[in-house]
């Protein structure tokens, strides 16, 4: 049975901005908002979509990625006909090779689509925090008779050049594409979300990779091949919210951005679009007598019994009595011990911070969420030694002995 639709994800990327969060790690896979990981947002978006065919693209440090994704049954991607399906590069009867750019990692899959003969595909990332129908989008391309869509988002004039950039007219009909430009002529900046009809994706896959001086790249590329052919392109404005978590002041920011949902426009507690993920297996959290929490997302399996104030901790956190967290983010199995203090960082899976320890500090002049500045970072398993100093701009993957300072 032919699929109307199928999704291929991008989550082959180092995330390498990320730093020590990424080492052992896809960016995909990193933790996010509590009980997630980044790839629950385009999977969730796709069930909630109707879409049930997905492919996910791997390549970088794929390990827990793949144990994470499973067969699906946490999304309701378990199918028989369908479903998600994990795609690493192979070897071939030409060859073998990495993805070596987003265009080819496509085409290295063009068997797979074929197998479910689709009209249309959609092409995600893997790495950016979004809440999208993806149903809707999929009506406008077909209300225009594209060929080409790309959902693209407004940003301010002064940040434009960072952006790849989206020429229209009245009708949102594409004129020019503009990769972070100098002199930028719009402010549509594109999402990296596009929707192509499968015979016209297939046939620029299949002309870019003969070309020896392509860089296989769908923004550097493809994208313009499909210009320079007046192909019918459209433009679809998406309102939503779209982070992209590309470094460590834009991670912490976006899992902030979950503790205040009225004016973030990030709601985890919406019925109607339910963020699916898979279960941790932990028991209920305990809050212990001299536990005092502000403003905070505990998870599953976590006990506290220090001062959490504006955080968010993952699954099977535990902060000891007389330790503070403040304005952090302290990923799942993290051991904060008596005395210790931990503020405006980034913590990740199976840290132990000793007692006494101090990783990170609140900023000059308090809180800022739209300017995080300097955001301390601790990488997976390292343990901080009792009165140890990790500083706001430290970024730590190593062990740090006791009393040491990094800064």
């Amino acid at each position: 049975m032919a699929k109307e639709m199928i999704a291929m994800i991008l989550a082959g990327g180092q995330g390498s901005r990320l730093y020590a969060l990424t080492q052992k790690l896809a960016k995909p896979a990193v933790p996010f908002g509590g009980k997630y990981r980044i790839i629950d947002f385009p999977l969730s978006n796709c069930v909630n979509s109707d879409i049930d065919t997905v492919g996910i693209l791997t390549q970088y440090q794929p390990l827990v990625l793949n144990e994470y994704i499973g067969n699906g049954q946490p999304w309701d991607l378990d199918r028989l006909h369908g479903g998600v399906h994990v795609l690493p590069p192979y070897q071939q009867a030409s060859g073998s090779d990495w993805y070596k750019g987003t265009a080819n990692a496509i085409y290295q899959n063009i068997s797979f689509i074929d197998r479910y003969d689709p009209k249309y595909v959609i092409i995600l990332s893997g790495d950016q925090i979004c809440k999208q129908d993806y149903s809707d989008f999929l009506r406008f391309h077909k209300e225009k008779d594209a060929e080409f869509s790309v959902a693209v988002m407004e940003v301010p004039w002064s940040e434009a050049s960072r952006f790849g950039l989206m020429v229209t007219d009245e009708d949102d009909k594409i004129s020019e594409f503009q990769e972070k430009p100098k002199n930028p002529k719009s402010n549509l900046a594109s999402m990296g979300i596009y929707i192509f009809n499968w015979d016209i994706l297939k046939k620029y896959l299949t002309e870019d990779e003969a070309d020896p001086n392509s860089e296989n790249d769908f923004g550097k590329n493809v994208i313009p091949n499909l210009l320079r052919d007046g192909r019918r392109m459209y433009a679809y404005h998406f309102s939503g919210y779209w982070k992209d978590v590309g470094t460590i002041s834009s991670l912490w920011q976006a899992n902030m951005e979950v503790l205040d949902p009225s004016h973030s426009g990030i709601n985890l507690f919406d019925e109607n679009w339910k963020i699916y993920s898979r279960n941790s297996g932990k028991p209920c959290q305990r809050i212990g007598n001299d536990a005092t929490i502000v403003n905070s997302m505990i998870s599953e399996g976590c006990r506290v019994d220090g001062t959490v104030n504006n955080s968010i901790l993952f699954p099977g956190v535990v902060v000891e009595k007389g330790a503070t967290v403040e304005a952090a983010v302290v990923m799942g199995g993290t051991i904060i011990k008596a005395g210790a203090s931990v503020k405006h960082c980034i913590v990740a899976e199976n840290v132990t911070i000793e007692e006494g320890a101090t990783v990170g500090a609140m900023p000059e002049g308090g809180l800022n969420i739209a300017e995080p500045g300097d955001v301390a970072t601790v990488g997976s398993g390292v343990v901080i030694g009792k009165g140890a100093t990790v500083g706001p701009k430290a970024m730590v993957s190593s062990d740090v002995k006791d009393g040491e300072e990094q800064w």
